[in-house]
């Protein structure tokens, strides 16, 4: 009986951590510009401070950061020798779950080496710890031409 005990505790003691609050989705949004900061700064470790251990990111190259040191690297990798000016504007923010948001946004470089732009979008999830929101994942995507019609 004790152990069951211990179970409804940690459960109950666990439910306030994972239930959303009013400012999620501010504090969601304040992350993603956390990172669009660190970015520029090319601050390794404030970028590090954002992102859960496991993070992922697939680029749109296609290459797949796996955790949050190959994550880490190849942001800083990717902004030193592109240049430019990154900016990502949060379109919306969902919870599908307690604990876990769907941060969606269009992602805009400008003044990228060679005089180009790109426009892309974005989608970042994040978890929520004791200690607050990290991203978990983030995929770029550069827009497709509308499939041809039937």
């Amino acid at each position: 009986m004790p152990a069951a005990w211990a179970c409804l505790v940690c459960i109950f003691l666990c439910v306030p951590v994972l239930a959303q609050s009013p400012g999620d989705e501010a504090a969601v949004r304040a992350i993603v510009q956390n990172y669009m900061d660190a970015r520029d700064r090319q601050d390794a470790h404030s970028l590090e401070a954002l992102f859960t251990a496991d993070a992922d990111q697939l680029v749109s190259s296609g290459e797949w950061r796996k955790g949050r040191a190959e994550v880490v690297k190849g942001t800083l990798a990717s902004s030193q020798s592109t240049g430019g000016k990154r900016t990502i504007t949060v379109t919306s923010v969902r919870f599908p779950a307690p604990g876990v948001a769907v941060a969606d946004g269009h992602y805009d470089l400008t003044g990228l080496a060679g005089g180009q732009n790109r426009n892309m979008w974005t989608t970042l999830i994040l978890s929520r710890a004791a200690d607050g929101w990290r991203i978990a994942a983030i995929r770029n995507m550069l827009p497709a031409a509308p499939a041809p019609a039937k």
